[in-house]
């Protein structure tokens, strides 16, 4: 699904559809009116016979003719001024109805419809990740393709001249392309997607769009003292990686930001193997690794101005006569001895050793991603991301930059209390400290190898995937990061 801009005005515009909000279920946007100037007043007319219902994102089809032979009314909420999920909801019905015609090409006039603190961009990019998330199909490995084209085709967005609306699609378009990277690599099952593939897949990147790629080998991480990404290796087959990404959009002296994502390939909990149910879906466990290669290809098709480092360890975590053992002591990169008192929380593992790596590039800001915890679902379920950071307004830029864009998290406490629940008699710390907790624990783990600059950790587990009918995973949280990138781009 392609989206354009165009400043033809929406009477003269030729489309096979179009899309008509209707604001408190009886007004049309000075666009549809202008529609229904040229049509003889037929949309009044229906949206009079009250067949619209008033539920956001309802839609009506009303036959007309000559060079826009369709129009679907589009109901925008029982309000006049629509609020912002009421809004995608409306994008969401109405681009899913137009889907079931035969439109290769609709006019879109939703942006003409008020949201609440909302501007036009918001609306036009709006308009993009959400008609691109109703488009994205994974069909890499099937045999036989859905034969029901994606429709439409192309959206037309009619607005005034400016290339500030040009920017917001060409912006949105770009998040959309990381969210289908993210997707398809976590979509992919564990026997494609390998250690070795997203390595692959991030030198073809770097090529694509001219960045410097690096993939350290076993070799490498044994002369740092990886000790805690490699004992998670140990059980596997598949060589781990640790694949380093770097763009620079400004200056050499600029501080880069740097992406720090979780690539366990696949996760059978190691020794302490989990159960059998829903095994499948641990595939989906690299989506912090999938998800800033995808803000990675964001910020480059956009240029922005600004240094970025991405780093991925990597590894598949198995069961095996070489795999580490509950109550193994192993030496991180920092220094630090940790006790693994329990191989299915390998995600902290890999990351740390990672985070520390990550010092040399002298970052102004490191965020890591990981789906870490399932105490992270317990506590947040599948709507917000959760947020830790010791910094506030770091941790305020990233919420409002989820906020703004529909991909929210949510700010965890990172109290010093709690990090009791990780002594151990036997080394510096333990890997996990006990039920109560666990995601907040967890981040308090990372937090003591993300020292020397401004850091946050965005636990996914509960937003990475969908479960059930719909399974799959979602691209979160690239347009959370993306946007955070926009606006540090910005100034």
């Amino acid at each position: 699904m392609q989206f354009s801009t165009r400043t033809t005005p929406p009477g003269r515009a030729r489309a096979d559809c179009a899309l008509v909000p209707v604001l408190a279920g009886k007004e049309l946007t000075a666009g549809g009116r202008e529609i229904d100037a040229v049509h003889g007043g037929r949309l009044a007319k229906v949206i009079r016979s009250g067949d619209l219902p008033a539920k956001a994102g309802s839609t009506l089809l009303v036959q007309l003719d000559g060079h826009l032979p369709r129009a679907l009314l589009v109901s925008m909420g029982e309000a006049r001024e629509a609020a912002a999920r009421a809004f995608t909801d409306a994008v969401r019905g109405a681009l899913q109805a137009a889907g079931q015609l035969a439109a290769d090409e609709a006019l879109s006039l939703l942006h003409e419809a008020p949201v609440t603190g909302r501007d036009t961009e918001w609306k036009l990019r709006a308009q993009v990740l959400t008609g691109r998330e109703i488009a994205y199909r994974f069909e890499t490995l099937k045999t036989k393709r859905e034969t029901r084209p994606v429709r439409p085709k192309r959206v037309v967005l009619p607005v005034s001249a400016g290339g500030s609306f040009r920017a917001a699609v060409a912006q949105a378009t770009a998040i959309a392309n990381g969210v289908d990277m993210a997707r398809e690599l976590g979509n992919l099952p564990a026997n494609h997607c390998t250690p070795a593939y997203l390595a692959d897949t991030a030198r073809k990147m770097a090529r694509e769009l001219g960045l410097k790629a690096e993939v350290l080998d076993v070799r490498q991480m044994q002369a740092l003292k990886m000790g805690a990404l490699l004992s998670v290796a140990r059980g596997s087959e598949q060589p781990p990686k640790l694949i380093v990404l770097r763009y620079q959009g400004a200056g050499a002296k600029q501080p880069p930001i740097a992406l720090v994502g979780k690539g366990i390939t696949f996760d059978t909990g190691g020794i302490s193997l989990k159960p059998a149910a829903e095994m499948d879906e641990m595939k989906f466990d690299m989506c912090g690794a999938a998800s800033v290669l995808g803000a990675m290809r964001a910020v480059a098709e956009l240029k922005l101005k600004l240094n970025l480092v991405v780093v991925v360890p990597t590894t598949e975590n198995m069961p095996g006569g070489r795999a580490t053992k509950p109550g193994d002591i192993v030496a991180s990169m920092s220094g630090q001895t940790v006790e693994i008192l329990n191989t299915d929380a390998e995600g902290r593992l890999i990351l740390c050793d990672a985070l520390t790596y990550v010092q040399r590039f002298k970052p102004s800001t490191v965020i890591d991603v990981a789906t870490l915890t399932g105490a992270c679902v317990i506590a947040l379920g599948h709507h917000r991301s959760g947020l830790f950071s010791p910094s506030d307004a770091l941790a305020t830029e990233l919420l409002e930059a989820g906020n703004e864009i529909g991909d929210g998290c949510w700010r965890m406490p990172l109290d010093e209390e709690y990090q009791e629940q990780l002594k151990s008699p036997f080394a510096d710390m333990a890997n996990i400290g006990g039920r109560p907790a666990g995601s907040v624990t967890a981040a308090c783990f990372l937090s003591r190898f993300a020292k020397g600059y401004d850091w946050a950790h965005l636990d996914i587990a509960g937003t990475a995937w969908k479960s059930g009918t719909n399974k799959g995973a979602t691209g979160r949280p690239v347009p959370l990061l993306a946007n955070f990138l926009l606006a540090r781009a910005r100034g």
